[in-house]
């Protein structure tokens, strides 16, 4: 522990009194203490669980304390919650010397501080464990490179990327796992006392897709999506902003003239003359070899091949090509605004918002030339990036740099005032299939 000694120096400082740097470090420090705290709690869960085997019935520790398992034991005399306790015991088998050999590199970051003891879990939770078709060495290359990007990737993006690099070592367990979770579906109606009526539903990522589209449609000027250049566009941004209808009562509006359309429509006609556009992104290699996976929208999380073929037996197929490094095939044009064919592929190849930890959709972002166009820059796919409103605003305003990178692609160049060196800032693509192309 000697390793977190500074941090302790910050133990009952007050931040109220200290400048934005102190502040900051302060924060970073006392983060690194907690999670070699969190390591050695980890270790001593482990060794709680260790000491209150099966086997040992009555004569375990746990249940000679009377609190029957060993997750409850380390729950009572740590002041932990429930699921943090669930979290330690399997986290902190993870530094024993029994621990899964192929989550080696996990254990060592976790020891370090490297490593929180949730992004641990998520690790090992998304890998799983090896099969006849996936090798332990297999595994701990996945977990070598997930344990390198723990530190600066957050939870979320972390568990998607371990469970799209376990995708990629076993098609069958997207199959499973697309299985597992329509199963898992369900729709829930009651009709409460004072005659309104109470839902609650569980989609499954296909189901869920076609009402996120239109949800975004519906709801996202009032979210923080895209500023509109088009008149008509802008005039229905602008009717949305001024609704008096909070944004929960226009979301189940829409569900319901979703409804009502489908029930109005003559049952002798097919629905979907104009439809709320899903985008199905696979690889035209996977589907000629039937390997890898589909991914709905940019879900983190591959979906059948077999789910694909349904979409595009139903609505076709709008390609977009991409070079061997990921990137679109040059769509360069001499006006100022990007195509609509071209923003689908920036679109495709970002998958969102790449400012570095930013979540935005697709359908939020705006188009961003890396050179600005009256200093000369082309309406290029190369040269251009999705933004969401925000960081858009952000990067023209408070002068930020995007810049492109041999290693990295593009990269976020920060102001002096926000970084004295102005370090680049990796901007990763979220998009996987994009992501799939590169290796």
């Amino acid at each position: 522990m000697s390793s977190s000694a500074p941090s302790v120096t910050w133990l009952g400082a007050d931040p109220s009194v200290l400048d934005d740097d102190a502040l900051l470090t302060g924060a970073r420090e006392l983060g690194e203490l907690r999670r070699l705290v969190e390591a050695s709690l980890g270790s001593f869960a482990a060794e709680v669980k260790h000491r209150s085997r099966r086997e040992d019935g009555f004569g375990g520790l746990a249940q000679r304390l009377g609190a029957g398992t060993p997750e409850k034991l380390v729950e009572q005399v740590s002041g932990v919650s429930k699921r943090e306790s669930q979290t330690l015991v399997r986290v902190g088998e993870l530094l024993t010397v029994d621990a899964d050999p192929w989550l080696a590199a996990v254990g060592t970051g976790v020891a370090s501080g490297a490593v929180s003891v949730v992004k641990a879990d998520v690790i090992k939770n998304g890998l799983g464990t090896p099969t006849e078709d996936v090798a332990a060495d297999d595994l701990a290359d996945a977990a070598q490179e997930l344990a390198a990007l723990a530190p600066t990737m957050s939870v979320e993006k972390l568990a998607a990327r371990a469970r799209e690099l376990r995708d990629e070592l076993d098609a069958a367990n997207v199959r499973d796992r697309h299985r597992a979770l329509r199963e898992k579906r369900y729709w829930h109606m009651t009709r409460r006392s004072d005659g309104m009526t109470h839902l609650d539903a569980l989609l499954d990522p296909d189901s869920a897709e076609p009402y996120w589209a239109a949800y975004d449609a519906a709801t996202s000027p009032r979210r923080g999506g895209p500023r509109f250049i088009d008149d008509e566009q802008r005039e229905r941004a602008k009717k949305l902003v001024d609704d008096e209808r909070t944004l929960g009562q226009i979301a189940l509006d829409t569900f319901v003239d979703l409804l009502r359309i489908a029930t109005e429509t003559d049952p002798d006609r097919l629905l979907g003359a104009q439809r709320y556009a899903v985008r199905v992104l696979v690889t035209d290699r996977d589907l000629r070899e039937r390997t890898g996976a589909a991914f709905l929208g940019n879900h983190p999380d591959g979906v059948p091949l077999e789910t694909a073929d349904r979409h595009i037996c139903d609505a076709g197929i709008v390609p977009v090509h991409f070079e061997d490094d990921g990137e679109p095939l040059r769509l360069g044009v001499t006006r100022r605004l990007f195509s609509s064919k071209q923003r689908d592929a920036l679109a495709a190849r970002d998958g969102g918002c790449r400012f570095p930890d930013c979540d935005r959709p697709a359908s939020w972002c705006e188009a961003h030339h890396r050179i600005p166009w009256k200093h000369g820059g082309q309406t290029d796919t190369r040269d251009g990036l999705l933004l969401c409103r925000h960081h858009h605003m952000l990067v023209h305003d408070n002068h930020w740099v995007i810049d492109r990178d041999p290693v990295h692609g593009f990269v976020a160049i920060p102001p002096r005032s926000v970084d004295p060196a102005q370090r680049p800032i990796p901007m990763p693509a979220r998009s996987p299939v994009a992501a799939r192309l590169r290796r």
